[in-house]
């Protein structure tokens, strides 16, 4: 079978799948998800041994050490996995719910009641997870997804996508609603990308070079998933202990995922007090520093920050820092330079606190907390598909309801229109 009949057929397959599952009962899909985490728990060993072959090939081809951690599945990720299922599960099913009912003058009752999309289509890079994550959130919300990983992840993908159609299958559903994509030809994520009259939706997770290939090649609406240039401001105000330690968790915790730290931005009133003591701390942690002019001066020997280090997501132990005249110049440096991912202001000042989150329009705006919170679990999805910095039709973490729509719905007693 080629490529492009194989693709149909798995196409064809998820919307069938779909019609299915937009009526199943959420007793059902709740019973599939946790199906699923059951055995995902049941089979670390035959996780990690198809990861391992993954990790193998990838040292092979030396790549990088953030692509390798995204990689890498451990006990503690794969149950982490799990949890993320059982939580999804437990999560209020969206689907059929009813809202704004009001009533005209003519007495009809007009209201929107919550729909799935139909067959989701995740084009992803790397981080297995996302396999588990993505079906989960997908099932939930009553939508048939087709899974398109990277051949680096193959053999992972391949083994939790078949515990998962285990688990669907168990609950008495199709097991064609979670189908991953057999081949790593690059002819499949084309063919997908044609196929509108059953995919209505491409979700690309990935490096900026896959999001804009699926953008430039696709015939069905798109939700970028783009690059985190994230950052952190220090305010004049800020506590210097509190912002010392936000900005070692955003930066070192996890340096190679979307919503870590990239770029510290701290005010001239503060940053005589602060960059030296946080730069003792993340060069304890093997932080590389690039700096403006100013900071480059107050920390001698840190590497200068050119028109790059501004765009850049390292993804790395790298952190380029600036310092900056007040408020003002900070919001200016993200509208510009910025991802429209995650941003976050640490300071005493209430008002230079509900300033920042008013006037920064990125799609998570903290206060006084790490970038790394900016994740789906972490703020009550359970999970998430994924962090959208496309503002329609979804915008921030994606959970269960991002992933449903609204249809009118009109109930009458036998008006006609004159």
């Amino acid at each position: 079978m080629s490529v492009k009949e194989d693709i149909a057929q798995i196409s064809r397959a998820a919307k069938a799948a779909s019609n299915y599952l937009a009526s199943a009962s959420s007793t059902a899909k709740s019973e599939a998800l946790l199906n699923m985490a059951v055995s995902l728990m049941e089979n670390q060993d035959v996780l990690t041994a198809e990861n391992s072959k993954d990790l193998d090939a990838a040292r092979e081809k030396g790549i990088s050490r953030a692509m390798l951690d995204r990689l890498t599945l451990t006990g503690s990720r794969i149950t982490t996995m799990a949890d993320g299922l059982r939580e999804v599960s437990a999560l209020p099913d969206p689907v059929g719910t009813i809202a704004n009912i009001s009533r005209r003058p003519n007495g009809l009752q007009v209201g929107k009641m919550r729909i799935p999309l139909g067959v989701i289509g995740i084009i992803y890079e790397a981080r297995p997870n996302v396999t588990a994550d993505a079906a989960g959130l997908c099932i939930m919300s009553g939508n048939a997804v087709i899974l398109r990983g990277g051949s680096e992840s193959i053999h992972s993908n391949r083994a939790i996508a078949k515990l998962l159609q285990e688990g669907l299958e168990k609950a008495g559903l199709p097991k064609e609603a979670v189908q991953l994509v057999p081949t790593t030809d690059r002819e499949a994520v084309l063919e997908m990308l044609q196929r509108e009259d059953e995919i209505d939706l491409i979700i690309p997770r990935g490096g900026e070079g896959l999001i804009r290939f699926v953008s430039e090649n696709s015939r069905i609406p798109v939700i970028k998933h783009y690059k985190g240039v994230c950052h952190v401001f220090i305010d004049k105000e800020a506590d210097i202990e509190k912002g010392i330690s936000i900005v070692m968790n955003s930066k070192v915790q996890r340096p190679g995922v979307c919503n870590a730290l990239e770029t510290l931005l701290v005010d001239r009133g503060i940053a005589g007090d602060f960059l030296p003591k946080v730069a003792k701390s993340l060069a304890n942690a093997k932080v590389e520093l690039r700096g403006c002019a100013e900071s480059r001066a107050l920390l001698p020997g840190i590497k200068e920050a050119t028109e790059e280090d501004w765009h850049a997501e390292y993804l790395d132990l790298t952190l380029a820092v600036k310092i900056v005249d007040n408020m003002d110049d900070a919001i200016a440096h993200i509208r510009q330079y910025g991802s429209l991912h995650t941003e976050s202001i640490v300071t005493d000042n209430y008002s230079q606190a509900m300033r920042f989150i008013r006037e920064v329009n990125s799609s998570v705006v903290m206060v006084n907390a790490s970038t790394r919170f900016s994740d789906g679990n972490q703020l009550g999805l359970g999970a998430e598909i994924g962090i959208s910095t496309t503002k329609l039709h979804s915008f921030g973490p994606m959970g269960v309801v991002d992933l449903t729509t609204e249809k009118f719905i009109v109930l009458g007693e036998g008006q006609i229109r004159e």
